[in-house]
């Protein structure tokens, strides 16, 4: 086992600002029914199935025949899924290209489609620094299911002891720190920014 520390980044709202607010605000009117719909229709359990690899065309397909009144709002989850994004998150990229300076071995644990993460990869450059990436929708798992921090360690032989998983979801740390690896719950870059320092990863 290797005695190098390597670091772990989830995606979404730690280095890729994803709100479906962002698209569903050009589709709503008001703000009250953008809130409803996210809750009511395209919720986050419908959502993370997509993240534990269910296609779309099947979650759209069930969806606009239990809600035909919402076909079209339920087809630009994916029709239109880029206008979700709201850009790179530019500090947290700051800490990751220092990160990579200091040649920092780099991973991703991200919970997202199959058929989405290739138009992320698309964006934005910086997916190409890591040194390895499991992504949820491709190996049917999603966190905080212990399987996928197993996974992530087998594969690219990680010492748990010395792996440090940055996530913006307490509960994916917390199932990371089950599972052997230092957790690091992502506030914001500054603090991030510190608790890499005190590691003296940065």
């Amino acid at each position: 086992m290797s005695l190098i520390k390597s670091v772990v980044f989830d995606l979404g709202n730690v280095l890729i600002d994803w709100n479906p607010r962002y698209l569903y605000r050009k589709l709503f009117p008001t703000e009250k029914e953008v809130e409803w719909f996210l809750e009511n229709i395209c919720d986050d359990e419908w959502n993370a199935k997509h993240d534990a690899g269910q296609p779309f065309s099947k979650g759209v397909f069930e969806l606009t025949s239990l809600h035909p009144q919402f076909r079209t709002q339920i087809h630009n989850w994916y029709d239109r899924w880029e206008e979700m994004l709201g850009g790179p998150l530019d500090e947290t990229v700051k800490i990751l290209a220092e990160l990579k300076k200091n040649q920092v071995p780099l991973f991703i644990l991200s919970n997202w489609s199959a058929e989405t993460y290739p138009k992320a990869e698309a964006l934005y450059d910086f997916l190409q620094w890591f040194d390895g990436k499991i992504i949820s929708g491709e190996i049917g798992k999603i966190k905080p299911d212990p399987e996928i921090y197993k996974l992530l360690i087998e594969t690219y032989n990680l010492s748990p002891n010395n792996t440090f998983f940055i996530d913006d979801k307490l509960a994916n740390v917390e199932a990371a720190e089950d599972s052997g690896i230092h957790g690091i719950h992502f506030q914001n870059a500054a603090a991030l920014r510190e608790d890499l320092e005190k590691l003296e990863l940065l």
